[in-house]
């Protein structure tokens, strides 16, 4: 016979999450209905995309500075999520490691730098 008290902690783990999504979702527009803030008009019902109007034809083009724009910052956001573990755990390692890893990120933030200075000459941060 298999034992499955085991999973008793899992369940009690997926149910509590369920509960609390669930209330998350819920409760916020139960609030609305009740306190009055779900009043809709034609402004507020209107789609709103990166503060473009809403276009008539579905397959109009958007600038490419708004892609090169949305690219730079997807890459510079990596490279903040990359420096903050390696800020924390830089002065925990050894004095030799220490410095590797040191000179590994000088040399990491001078490739960004370089990626950013090429991006700037090019135009892709100028926004008309």
């Amino acid at each position: 016979m298999i034992d499955l008290s085991q999973y008793l902690p899992i369940l009690l783990f997926l149910g509590v999450a369920l509960v609390l999504s669930s209330a998350f979702v819920f409760l916020p527009m139960i609030a609305a209905r009740f306190t009055g803030a779900h009043k809709p008009y034609p402004e507020k019902l209107t789609e709103y995309e990166c503060g473009f109007p809403a276009f008539e034809d579905s397959r109009s083009q958007f600038d490419v500075r708004f892609y090169l724009v949305a690219i730079l910052f997807i890459v510079f956001d990596l490279e903040a999520a990359f420096i903050y573990p390696w800020a924390v755990s830089v002065f925990k390692l050894g004095f030799h490691a220490g410095w590797a890893a040191w000179v590994s990120m000088m040399v990491f933030i001078a490739e960004l730098a370089l990626g950013l200075v090429y991006a700037w000459k090019k135009g892709a941060l100028d926004w008309e």
